[in-house]
């Protein structure tokens, strides 16, 4: 059964979408079967791996409201065993339909529940706010990956996030745990990063992944060609850097699949 993670801030900027992206890709690319499900409607995961949907196709929106097979939506992406559940436009107008429906909170974990057996992964990309989508995301994931900038006011807000993620465990998701937490745009010439780096250790101490991903040209030029790093530019630091993140995502899980056993 499938590994559910949700990427999620609802800070806007923290490198969610980035994340999510290159650690799908070196996922795929260590063998495990992959699905990426873009829960915002910008559509920017589809979009980073070469995935893109018009308006009038069928996407995730569908999907969440039970009007088609989410089988049916997923597209390949240029890496083997990696795939993408997409979203487009119409997603944002879920927010609103589905405020009057029964179990509103549990739509995309029916769909979550019908994908588990097909993949070994499913990562969620979550839109930049703490709205129905996001707790839907949470809802269904197994755990929660929270990446946080390197920057001023690094942890504004966390604490809002962090309420929101024990309330879902205590009243939707029992199971649901903060997976790790992933630093982001580190600056070495600046003492400011390392403050933060410290700051947010000293808080979330061993949930805090060893990997820090830095600041990259190449990261930031990647999604506009439509790849991951790993296609793009796989020699660069940010390459490298998501690489190894991806390995402590997988010993991680590889871990608590024997702790299950």
């Amino acid at each position: 059964m499938g590994k559910t993670i949700i990427v999620a801030n609802q800070k806007g900027g923290v490198g969610k979408t980035t994340t999510i992206v290159n650690l799908s890709a070196y996922i795929a690319e260590a063998g495990r079967k992959t699905l990426v499900i873009d829960l915002d409607a910008q559509g920017n995961s589809c979009s980073g791996l070469g995935v893109k949907r018009a308006p009038g196709e069928k996407t995730l929106y569908e999907a969440i409201l039970g009007m088609e097979d989410a089988r049916e939506l997923i597209a390949k992406t240029a890496i083997k065993n990696l795939y993408v559940l997409p979203s487009n436009i119409n997603l944002s107008g879920a927010q609103v339909e589905m405020l009057e429906m029964k179990e509103r909170e549990f739509k995309l974990k029916k769909v979550v529940d019908e994908l588990r057996e097909d993949y070994d992964f499913i990562l969620i990309d979550s839109p930049p706010s703490l709205g129905i989508l996001t707790i839907n995301g949470l809802a269904a994931a197994d755990s929660v990956i929270i990446p946080i900038q390197c920057e001023y006011y690094a942890l504004e807000g966390l604490s809002q996030l962090l309420k929101t993620i024990n309330l879902v465990r205590t009243r939707l998701n029992s199971k649901l745990h903060i997976e790790g937490v992933l630093l982001t745009m580190y600056d070495t010439r600046t003492n400011l990063s390392r403050q933060v780096v410290e700051e947010v250790i000293g808080y979330f101490k061993e949930k805090v992944y060893k990997t820090i991903i830095p600041r990259n040209v190449k990261l930031a030029e990647a999604p506009s060609f439509g790849k991951p790093i790993n296609l793009y530019e796989p020699r660069s630091i940010g390459a490298v850097s998501y690489y190894n993140l991806s390995r402590e995502v997988l010993h991680d899980g590889e871990k608590s699949a024997g702790q299950r056993a």
